[in-house]
């Protein structure tokens, strides 16, 4: 098999496994135990990886609080803030029509309960047009939630001139940074960013963790969707999973280690796999061109040869036909139909997500593969 959907989920890289392990059968003392030394190490060991996480990102250790996912973490911060200001003349919470579903779904909540949603469209690159953002927050606004990186077409938005018009107008900014963090360089201070969720499985870490960093000072003021222990300072109640936190903060400090050359190496590897496409599909068009994008990416429609067509003649390869959350329905996704693609275009996208263990030869491989299963489509007798 050849893994390329890097964006839906990562391998765990060895070395983070290895540090995990130990707390799942050695060190398996609860964190939140202060009575006794099995209790302070695994304590020690979860509050070691929380700095890990916060120096990733440029945070202070208190500021990251975690939860168990990307998903969690972004209902935790929506919700968090509309009920922290629910008596707040501010009213208005401002986002892009191609957010992730666990920004979009509670919104939608949010606005059933009376909040003035506002979904922004996007270019045809998937950007943000400031402009229009602007002009969105001439209301009085509580919130804008934008994400860093797109899940879909990898397009890398603005995001500190996104937060600067946010707080221009008084609003707080929270970030969808599940596909960034490891992508590109995050500065939660330099970039403006008040919430910001992330999770552990997109960059090599374990499934089933994830962090909220909700800023300190000047303070973000959040009321918990939970209630009962008091942990995450109160934020997010329930016993830590030590082992998927360790593991987490393993895969925060391999990520900030080693960033600047996986993009290098992931960027040519792209760059040859896009040339390889356009060798064998002349039409092909690469959704987010002209955009800043991060390096793994690359969603391409192949006009005439449906995607699932073409993955079904190429059974070896794991690729998505757009986004994870979305790849069970056969039309187009509200990302490719918020950058102007057509249902036809749309049923012919392919999403690659290269990754730390993609190789040269599994690009070349597969872009042959894909080549050989267009030729078996455009075998097939003519229907009458």
């Amino acid at each position: 098999m050849i893994y390329l959907d890097n964006h839906a989920t990562t391998r765990c890289d060895p070395r983070v496994l290895a540090a995990m392990l130990p707390f799942f059968s050695e060190e398996y003392g609860n964190p939140h135990s202060a009575e006794h030394a099995m209790g302070w190490a695994a304590d020690e060991a979860v509050e070691a990886a929380r700095g890990q996480v916060a120096a990733v990102i440029g945070a202070e250790p208190r500021e990251i609080i975690f939860t168990s996912g990307a998903t969690e973490a972004n209902n935790l911060a929506l919700y968090g803030v509309a009920n922290m200001g629910r008596d707040n003349e501010r009213r208005r919470i401002v986002t892009l029509a191609i957010e992730h579903p666990s920004v979009l779904e509670p919104l939608a909540d949010l606005e059933d309960d009376g909040f003035d949603v506002v979904l922004l469209p996007v270019r045809s690159n998937g950007l943000a047009d400031l402009a229009t953002l602007r002009e969105a927050l001439a209301v009085p606004t509580l919130l804008v939630s934008v994400m860093a990186v797109n899940n879909e077409i990898g397009v890398i938005e603005d995001v500190a001139a996104i937060a600067a018009a946010a707080h221009e107008a008084g609003a707080l900014f929270h970030c969808d940074a599940a596909q960034a963090l490891g992508r590109i360089t995050i500065d939660v201070a330099a970039m403006g960013i008040d919430l910001m969720s992330i999770s552990a499985h997109k960059i090599y870490g374990p499934k089933g963790i994830g962090a909220l960093f909700v800023r300190h000072r000047p303070r973000i003021r959040l009321r918990p969707l939970m209630a009962g222990g008091g942990q995450e300072r109160g934020l997010r109640p329930g016993t830590i999973a030590t082992p998927l936190v360790v593991g987490f903060g393993a895969a925060c400090a391999i990520a900030g280690q080693e960033i600047i050359g996986e993009q290098i190496r992931l960027a040519k590897l792209r760059d040859s796999m896009g040339a390889g496409l356009s060798a064998h599909f002349p039409r092909v068009i690469l959704n987010g061109d002209g955009a800043p994008r991060v390096a793994g990416n690359l969603n391409v429609t192949l006009p005439g040869f449906p995607a699932r067509e073409l993955l079904r003649r190429a059974p070896d390869l794991c690729i998505s036909t757009g986004s994870a959350c979305g790849s069970g329905e056969v039309r187009a996704s509200h990302v490719q139909r918020a950058i102007g693609l057509s249902e036809a275009d749309a049923v012919c996208t392919l999403r690659l997500g290269l990754g730390r263990f993609t190789s040269q030869a599994e690009c070349d491989t597969a872009v042959k593969a894909l080549a050989h299963a267009a030729h078996e489509i455009e075998a097939l007798p003519c229907p009458r």
